[in-house]
């Protein structure tokens, strides 16, 4: 992996301490790259180049102060991890309205899922952004999603903001490219399990999928959709962002990748 080259790069990764993102956060840091976890919640992963800031990234203020303490703890900035998002999961209409009608979208849960994956991505682009313009180099990876593409049952609103994400990329990358930035994303499809795919989740879920919570776990074994026929590591995602944060990946600006092991509509 030396071949790569970023050890002594810093990068804020947001939405760190989980999922994809602490995956992120682990190889980056065994590569040597500067660390900034950008979350609410400090992880369970420790590293002498990590170091967790608490942030809010639907907030204009704690996103700014992030970036400032990132300049401050490592002296510069070579890119940001925009993982940080939410989904939960809602239909559009529910003929069968239960008495609170939670598995309907409503604006709370609209405003929600839109303030994190969007507002908080474009807030911290542009605070991040503005030090790499600067600098006159960088990357943006904006984290998106298959659904994006494809649309996805049952989470019409997750997968709009992913929609939303890749066209940040395609047009901050040529608003940024004249500048000596990168803009890339990149769209996970079906992964392996992690810990936010709590009960909560898959209740909403298998409810708007028209399931049981059963029914939709025997779903997550069957990958005859996937070409590669399994689901995805998230270390592979991880790698896709060590190359992207390299200067290997030097020619490459304004495309969301695909880490979905082929899937497609078809």
């Amino acid at each position: 992996m030396n071949w790569l080259e970023v050890a002594g790069k810093t990068v804020i990764v947001t939405g760190g301490s989980s999922g994809i993102g602490a995956a992120i956060v682990k190889e980056l840091c065994d590569l040597g790259v500067y660390v900034v976890n950008a979350d609410i919640k400090d992880g369970e992963f420790k590293h002498k180049n990590l170091a967790f800031v608490e942030t809010d990234v639907t907030s204009r203020k704690s996103v700014e102060a992030t970036v400032e303490k990132a300049v401050e703890l490592f002296g510069k900035l070579d890119g940001v991890v925009n993982n940080a998002g939410i989904n939960i999961p809602a239909l559009l209409v529910d003929e069968k309205q239960t008495e609170d009608g939670k598995f309907e979208i409503n604006d709370e849960l609209f405003e929600k899922i839109t303030n994190v994956n969007q507002k908080g991505l474009y807030l911290m682009s542009q605070a991040v952004g503005r030090k790499l313009v600067e600098q006159g180099n960088g990357v943006i990876i904006n984290m998106s999603s298959e659904s994006g593409v494809e649309g996805s049952e049952g989470q019409s609103a997750y997968a709009a903001t992913k929609a939303a994400v890749n066209s940040y990329t395609r047009s901050w990358a040529k608003e940024l490219g004249k500048k000596g930035i990168r803009v890339v994303g990149i769209a996970p499809g079906i992964m392996e399990e992690t810990g936010l795919r709590t009960l909560a989740y898959e209740e909403a879920l298998a409810y708007t999928r028209g399931k049981t919570v059963d029914e939709l776990r025997k779903g997550y074994s069957q990958t005859s959709t996937i070409p590669l026929g399994r689901s995805g590591k998230l270390t592979e995602v991880a790698d896709l962002v060590a190359y992207f944060l390299s200067d290997r990946s030097s020619y490459i600006s304004g495309v969301t990748v695909n880490v979905a092991g082929g899937k497609t509509r078809g």
